[in-house]
């Protein structure tokens, strides 16, 4: 697969070469961005700051919210760069650094996906033992092991799109250094690697999606055997926020990597915006507007600090 010939940059051709749509692209993402560095934080500053939601779920969601914070970092200042510069050229090794980082990042969203079903299984479907399956060392080892997995599939990922030898054109028509634009431009047989990435997507986000799948078909099983009207709405309205997590990032993600290379099509640059720009920004809102105990100490933290200012306030006066 080694080639001889390695180009020492690459030119990304970005969303659009339409000049009088760059300006209000660069406005909107630029917003797009900050909602989603602002949201995640919060995500994250809240969980820490209330006892309430120190559960294994939201130790999962933490985890998850910094995840696309750095996903969206690695994408959107580039890209928001890109959409006011000329010059668009990156070199070789950033542009497979940036493909090594999003590869990393994607792998471990998939299997925090999955971990947070199989919590809301166990917490459904096996209540009296929950503490003991999903213990804090365990949480933390789940977590480890995929940080693990993630980094060797992302170097088995980078090998297979940059292994191989470039020659001639270098402008990659996207935003990002993504699998296939990249690979159209490797002049090399790619047959062999693009087997090996499909197994290891297939392995990731295709494993992962099974284990989900299991994880909601028991419980929904075990809701439907519920008496009580009152526990199965219940038991569904956990769920719901990360069901849609879920449908957005798979069906995102199966479109844009589960098809073959001669089926892509100019849409791609539409789904990837939404897989890596979108999504990031919407997480936030899906797990605190659609989550009564999210909502119920994000009122609280509000209120104690409300009532931490109004003391910081007395305090000199009294003096």
């Amino acid at each position: 697969m080694g080639g001889n010939h390695t180009p020492i940059k690459f030119i990304l051709l970005g969303i659009t070469n339409r000049p009088w749509l760059q300006t209000p692209l660069f406005v909107l993402f630029l917003l797009t961005y900050i909602v989603t560095f602002v949201g995640n934080i919060g995500i994250i500053t809240l969980v820490r700051e209330a006892p309430s939601l120190h559960t294994p779920m939201y130790f999962f969601l933490t985890h998850f919210a910094f995840i696309d914070i750095c996903y969206s970092t690695v994408i959107s200042p580039r890209m928001l760069a890109d959409l006011l510069a000329e010059d668009k050229t990156i070199s070789f090794t950033a542009c497979m650094m940036q493909f090594f980082t999003l590869a990393f990042l994607a792998t471990i969203e998939c299997h925090l996906l999955a971990m947070m079903a199989y919590d809301r299984h166990v917490a459904i479907c096996q209540p009296l033992l929950y503490v003991t399956i999903i213990s804090s060392r365990v949480c933390w080892q789940l977590v480890a092991s995929s940080y693990l997995f993630a980094f060797f599939s992302a170097i088995i990922y980078t090998w297979c799109v940059f292994g191989g030898s470039f020659c001639g054109a270098n402008r990659i028509d996207h935003f990002f250094c993504d699998v296939v634009p990249v690979l159209k431009l490797v002049c090399s047989d790619t047959h062999s690697s693009e087997m090996v990435f499909f197994t290891f997507i297939t392995i990731n986000e295709v494993g992962t999606s099974v284990v989900i799948l299991l994880s909601y078909i028991s419980i929904i099983r075990t809701v439907l055997r519920m008496c009580s009207a009152q526990s199965r709405a219940r038991a569904f309205h956990t769920c719901a926020s990360h069901l849609m997590a879920v449908s957005m990032y798979f069906g995102s993600a199966f479109f844009m990597y589960l098809q073959p290379p001669s089926s892509h099509r100019s849409l791609d640059k539409v789904a990837s915006i939404f897989y890596a720009v979108v999504t990031p920004m919407l997480n936030p809102f899906i797990y605190s507007l659609r989550n009564k105990e999210v909502k119920r100490a994000l009122v609280n933290c509000g209120r104690r600090f409300f009532i931490h200012w109004q003391h910081r306030r007395v305090l000199p006066s009294r003096t």
